[in-house]
C-alpha cells in the first residue's frame, strides 16, 4: 500500500466473530493500527492510548480498529478486559499483515520468527490511504494519529 492508493476491499472477523468489512465505513476515516499481540504490554498501552482519546476520535469522525494475528476469542477476552470501545480484528490468515506489509524477521531471545511490526494507517472518508507510521514508538503515537485525523 502507497500513501494516496485506494485501499482495497477488506473483509476480517472481529472480536464477536461476525464480519468487518472496510466498506461499511464508506464517508468515515478509519485508524488501522496492527499490533504484534493481545495481553502484552507495549499492546495494552497503545490500546489503551486509542482507548482514552476514543471519544476525541468519534468527534474527528474517525473509526479507530486495532488488528493482529491473535483469534477472535483472544480479542474478546483483551477487548473486554481494557473495556476497548472500538473492535479488534483477526488476521489469522495474514491478509491485510501481507497488503500493509506489516510483517517483519523478529528476533527474540535468538529465536526468529516473523512478526508484525507496529504500523498505523489512517484511511480517508474515500478510502485511499492517508498517512502510514511504521515502527511505531507507543508513547505519544494515538495523539499524533488523532491530530493527522482531525486534519483531514
Amino acid at each position: 500500500m502507497k500513501v494516496g492508493a485506494k485501499v482495497p476491499a477488506l473483509r476480517l472477523p472481529q472480536s464477536d466473530g461476525s464480519a468487518w468489512r472496510l466498506a461499511d465505513h464508506a464517508g468515515t476515516k478509519v485508524v488501522l493500527y496492527f499490533y504484534p499481540k493481545d495481553m502484552t504490554s507495549g499492546c495494552t498501552l497503545e490500546g489503551q492510548a486509542f482507548r482514552d482519546l476514543h471519544p476525541a476520535f468519534r468527534r474527528a469522525q474517525t473509526a479507530v480498529f486495532g488488528i493482529s494475528r491473535d483469534s477472535c476469542a483472544s480479542h474478546a477476552k483483551f477487548r473486554a478486559k481494557e473495556r476497548f470501545p472500538f473492535e479488534l480484528l483477526s488476521d489469522a490468515d495474514g491478509t491485510a499483515c501481507r497488503l500493509f506489509d506489516v510483517i517483519r524477521e523478529k528476533n527474540m531471545y535468538g529465536r526468529k520468527y516473523p512478526g508484525i511490526e507496529r504500523s498505523t494507517f489512517l484511511v480517508d472518508a474515500a478510502g485511499r490511504l492517508a498517512r502510514e507510521w511504521r515502527k511505531v514508538k507507543v508513547q505519544g503515537h494515538a495523539e499524533e494519529v488523532l491530530e493527522a485525523a482531525k486534519h483531514l
